[in-house]
């Protein structure tokens, strides 16, 4: 089953499923885009919109999903709340857009989701202008975290859903030029994380540093 086909049967309860869930998380990183306002900001995996109704008010948005049928309920939640935004098909992992086309990003539930993370990292690192930010919410493992029950059940998942064995530091790896500014749990006990990078300028290598201790398996 391929995720546009499991994402297209979600679509009409993926609002009930999640939108209690993280709605508080999605306020906490969209409010980030207050504190440094962009020019145009980059919505990768918007899916239905669920981060509409708690974007600051000033930038151009643009939002990009995987699958029609999640695309069309964004559409909807936009004429209601007269937002203009350009909202576009396309997979994560190849952006049509051009080198350095947005100041923010926003991955919000889908670095978790493709089965490679990595490549969605890059592709955000590409489009993004130097000094500009990716704005993460995401669940993921630590380094060296054992999690058995997650790692196990990450394969069956990952064809209808999400994954839950992705770990965030082994995807940044490929992306030099992105530098940690921030890392904090935000849900169930830290498996879901709030992280802000920031893209460096061209030639940057990131300096020695040790990543955040490892936690505890659930």
């Amino acid at each position: 089953m391929s995720l546009r086909y499991s994402y297209t049967l979600f679509a009409p309860i993926y609002d009930i499923l999640v939108a209690s869930f993280t709605v508080a998380a999605r306020r906490r990183s969209l409010a980030l885009l207050g504190e440094e306002p962009p020019t145009h900001a980059l919505l990768v995996g918007i899916g239905s919109g669920l981060d509409l109704p708690l974007l600051p008010q000033g930038p151009q948005y643009t939002g990009l999903d995987l699958t029609p049928a999640m695309l069309a309920r964004a559409r909807c939640k936009a004429a209601e709340l007269g937002l203009e935004i350009r909202l576009d098909e396309g997979d994560a992992r190849r952006l049509p857009y051009d080198d350095a086309a947005f100041d923010a990003v926003v991955l919000h539930l889908i670095l978790a989701v493709t089965p490679h993370p990595e490549q969605v990292l890059a592709e955000a690192a590409r489009v993004l202008q130097p000094g500009g930010r990716i704005l993460i919410l995401d669940k993921f493992l630590r380094i060296d975290q054992s999690a058995p029950l997650r790692r196990l059940i990450s394969p069956v998942l990952g064809v209808l859903a999400t994954r839950t064995n992705v770990v965030f530091e082994q995807a940044l790896a490929v992306t030099p030029e992105l530098a940690v500014v921030s890392d904090q749990p935000a849900l169930a006990s830290g498996w879901f994380r709030l992280i802000v990078l920031r893209k460096q300028p061209l030639g940057w290598t990131l300096p020695n540093a040790e990543f955040p201790p490892v936690l505890q398996s659930l």
